[in-house]
This record gives C-alpha cells, sequence and structure tokens, in this order.
C-alpha cells in the first residue's frame, strides 16, 4: 500500500541515523513496529496488580496428580 506522508525531516533523519537502517521505509517500519510493542507493552503493565491471588493454592500438590 503506497502512502504519502509529510514526516518533519529533521525527525525522519535523527531516526534514520539512530536506528541504521538503510533506507528510509525500513526506518519507518521499525518505528513502527517499536512504537506498537512499547502501547502494547503498556496496556500489559496495566493488568498488573488486577488478579485476584489464592494465597493456599499449592501448585506443588497439582503437579503430583
Amino acid at each position: 500500500m503506497a502512502t504519502n506522508l509529510a514526516i518533519d525531516p529533521e525527525l525522519l533523519e535523527h531516526a534514520f541515523r539512530v536506528s541504521g537502517e538503510r533506507t528510509k521505509k525500513a526506518t519507518v517500519t521499525v518505528a513502527l513496529q517499536e512504537f506498537i510493542a512499547r502501547r502494547e507493552q503498556a496496556a500489559i503493565l496495566d493488568l498488573f496488580g488486577t488478579l485476584d491471588w489464592d494465597e493456599g493454592f499449592d501448585y506443588k500438590a497439582e503437579r503430583a496428580r
């Protein structure tokens, strides 16, 4: 899918240098992948502390079944 974007040239050039990628397309692709991964990780962090733990659960006894 071809898409034309107006990206800040200084920002793109900085990302290009930092990423070490050989093309602008690869740089933008890596940046989008990292953006998505960080957002998904943040969503997972929101789940911490939301589970109810059964303090009486004996995982060793469950293994012996």
